[in-house]
């Protein structure tokens, strides 16, 4: 099995979500004791998220171009970037590695793909809905990408920030949330796309009329797959 690189901490709350969801997987295609093999980087979540707030994605992009090069320099076999909104420097940690960055837009699009959905709803943190970076990648895959209206846009931003990634869960939010839903529906979204590691903590397939995509469930899944396949053959100078 290889060894599975986990650049999380964007927030916690989402990366232990991440390490719960890929063991389970990997014991229920492995059975008994098996669990996944996995190196974790938590970043500091405070000051990434005053990079995000400030513009200073190169200075976000550097930190994480750093803690991703620690994770392969600790023997990992690929990355998976635990949140949406910083794979807007995807690229750049790319760039800064010579193992795979299992980039969660891709993962995502092929599963709204593999149901035949081409117009997708998105919510996000407001960097994700409102910047090109992940609709863009969507798009590229074929997909038309329907977002909420600025007013609850802020809303479902705000909910992340504010509650989800402190782990606080409300009805109130969830039914708004649900109301949004229901927009992007009427806006002719096909499927939506919860694209937020920390929306899978407030809602589910039960609060949409149509299909919906966990992005981080999606990730787990692509990411199991592939540590589970064949190993890759690392340089000699690597551990």
């Amino acid at each position: 099995m290889q060894l599975i690189g986990l650049l999380g901490g964007m927030s916690w709350q989402s990366t232990m979500e991440y390490y719960r969801i890929l063991n389970d997987l990997v014991r229920q295609r492995r059975g008994g004791l098996h669990s996944a093999r996995c190196l974790v980087y938590s970043v500091d979540f405070a000051a990434i998220e005053a990079m995000q707030t400030e513009g200073r994605w190169d200075d976000a992009g550097r930190v994480l171009a750093s803690a991703a090069r620690a994770l392969e320099n600790g023997g990992a076999d690929f990355v998976v970037l635990c949140t949406n909104t910083m794979h807007r420097v995807a690229d750049r940690i790319q760039e800064s590695i010579t193992i795979p960055l299992l980039h969660l837009g891709d993962t995502t699009a092929a599963a709204v793909l593999g149901r035949n959905i081409r117009t997708v709803g998105l919510l996000g943190t407001r960097f994700t809905m409102e910047r090109a970076f992940y609709r863009d990648r969507l798009a590229t895959h074929g997909l038309r990408v329907v977002v909420p209206s600025a007013e609850d846009r802020k809303i479902v931003s705000d909910i992340i920030y504010d509650e989800l990634c402190l782990g606080v869960v409300r009805p109130e939010s969830r039914t708004a949330y649900r109301e949004i839903i229901g927009k992007l529906v009427d806006e002719g979204a096909q499927g939506v796309i919860y694209g937020c590691t920390e929306i899978e903590l407030l809602v589910d397939e039960s609060d949409s009329a149509v299909p919906v995509f966990p992005t981080t469930r999606l990730h787990c899944e692509a990411a199991a797959d592939r540590a589970m396949g064949p190993a890759r053959p690392r340089h000699p100078d690597l551990p």
